[in-house]
């Protein structure tokens, strides 16, 4: 089975990006793309024609309406130095 593929995420991994004086975020690695988030909308509907448009429609309708499950397929993978005082928050508060 291929790797999905992101041409924009590609280019970030490994990209070291300064946050304030000492801390920086770097994208590890990504999984998941558009095509992810369809085909978790679809998951109920038996396969049809669907063009790019239908897609793209469909991604736009389910941010607008908030129905975020579907998105849950992305997952992204951060290297991410942080003082401890925002790291305990922040992993605590983390998603599931």
């Amino acid at each position: 089975m291929s790797r999905s593929s992101v041409p924009d995420a590609d280019r970030e991994i490994g990209v070291r990006h300064p946050v304030l004086l000492h801390g920086y975020v770097v994208l590890v690695d990504y999984m998941g793309n558009d095509n992810a988030i369809v085909q978790a909308a679809r998951v109920s509907y038996g396969p049809g024609t669907k063009t790019v448009r239908d897609d793209r429609g469909l991604v736009r309708y389910l941010m607008r309406h908030r129905h975020t499950t579907p998105f849950e397929m992305v997952e992204f993978k951060f290297l991410v130095r942080l003082p401890i005082f925002v790291a305990r928050q922040w992993v605590r508060h983390r998603t599931a």
